[in-house]
């Protein structure tokens, strides 16, 4: 798992540390103590499989495969912008809100809400996002636990603590991997048919995570991870790996 972290040719080579992790995690009730063993298994396997995607340094002809090289970048690359989006959290000055840590959180207004909630003065120092492990994880465990707009928190779909509505169980829109990839970034990466990134989650999760840690999965979830290139609904809230869909089209809010 995350064999190539601390690989020479990764950014973030010494950077994540299980140290880090667990100081962070101590700062979040709930985080990986939520339901019986497998339930946390589950989420931590889940965890790990979206910020590994986030943080690849894969590719498909990669030593050891694509799913060994998790973690391997701190920053977003290739020239990001500023993401001063939201007049709620004034921009400081010379300041870039751009995906950073494990979850790469993105824009003024994640990083406003994150500080706040930790103590941390984020809007005016972003940077400490790539530059401090335990802030890091902090940011990507933060977004984990929060619902997100009209959006439940990742961790209450991954331990089962969210009640999906009328509508949703009339559409079998059920808790699954899928809600979480599309709360994370639906909007970028779902109504797109196959997308390799979403793809790229889904590997992670089989190949690197939740398959090597071995607390029963339920079948029905691994067959249907070929289906999520098609999964969605007219005019929906949630798409969900648990179901057969209908229609391609799973777009929520913006995400991070």
């Amino acid at each position: 798992m995350l064999k190539h972290r601390n690989d020479g040719s990764c950014k973030s080579n010494g950077f994540y540390t299980y140290r880090a992790l667990i100081n962070a995690a101590k700062s979040f009730n709930g985080f990986d103590t939520t339901g019986n063993t497998d339930q946390r298994k589950r989420e931590v396997a889940a965890f790990l499989a979206q910020t590994s995607h986030e943080t690849t340094g894969g590719w498909a002809s990669a030593p050891d495969g694509p799913y060994s090289w998790g973690y391997c970048f701190i920053a977003e690359r290739n020239n990001p912008g500023t993401f001063c989006t939201s007049p709620g959290w004034p921009c400081a000055s010379g300041k870039q809100y751009y995906g950073r840590g494990p979850i790469q959180i993105t824009h003024n207004y994640n990083y406003g809400q994150a500080g706040k909630a930790m103590g941390v003065d984020l809007i005016n120092n972003p940077d400490l996002g790539a530059t401090d492990a335990t802030i890091s994880f902090k940011t990507a465990i933060w977004f984990w636990m929060t619902p997100q707009s009209n959006k439940p928190s990742s961790h209450n779909v991954i331990t089962g603590r969210w009640s999906p509505s009328a509508a949703d169980n009339a559409e079998n829109r059920v808790p699954g991997y899928g809600v979480i990839t599309n709360i994370i970034n639906g909007g970028l990466e779902c109504n797109r048919g196959t997308d390799t990134r979403v793809q790229d989650r889904i590997g992670f999760y089989k190949s690197e995570v939740a398959i090597q840690w071995d607390f029963g999965m339920p079948e029905s979830e691994v067959m249907s991870f070929q289906l999520l290139d098609m999964f969605g609904y007219s005019d929906p809230l949630y798409a969900s790996l648990d179901i057969v869909p209908t229609q391609d089209n799973c777009t929520f809010m913006q995400g991070r």
